[in-house]
């Protein structure tokens, strides 16, 4: 691995968390979730991306959810107690999370936004999200994760 640990790894180690890292070519320029499951040869239901909203009161939120699927935005804004939340742009990815799109882990943001799992991670022995680099994942004990994360789970996608 060229660049060596990334953020979301050091916290991992730091909460002597045990995780496996998956690394993956990324020069084609396919990172998106399905791709990136893919390449790793993991099924769709283990690897969740993570997707950052603004809610209708300014607030952050962090929804992780399996990749072949799609966030419930009516659900999402339930599961955290706003009338709305909406997809934040792109372009303000890094400027929030301190990550940038395709690298955009659950771990390690800039700050603990709340966050959200798909109910689905519960029925999962490991669940496998990015490391905090594109062309990084890691895999990680659900419960574990969400621990670390302050997360909680509730059905987000439609």
């Amino acid at each position: 691995m060229a660049e060596g640990k990334t953020n979301a790894m050091r916290l991992l180690d730091k909460a002597k968390i045990s995780y496996q890292v998956h690394t993956y070519e990324h020069e084609d320029g396919k990172i998106d979730g399905i791709s990136v499951a893919e390449k790793l040869g993991e099924p769709l239901e283990q690897v969740f991306k993570t997707l950052v909203t603004k809610g209708s009161k300014g607030g952050y939120f962090v929804f992780v959810i399996p990749v072949a699927q799609e966030l419930d935005l009516k659900k999402a804004a339930k599961a955290v107690g706003e009338k709305s939340v909406e997809m934040i742009h792109v372009v303000d990815i890094n400027k929030v999370t301190g990550y940038i799109r395709g690298g955009c882990s659950p771990v390690g943001m800039k700050k603990l936004f709340p966050t959200v799992f798909d109910s689905s991670v519960e029925n999962l022995p490991t669940v496998i999200v990015s490391g905090g680099r594109i062309g990084t994942q890691v895999e990680v004990q659900p419960k574990e994760l969400l621990a670390l994360v302050k997360a909680k789970t509730a059905e987000l996608t439609a």
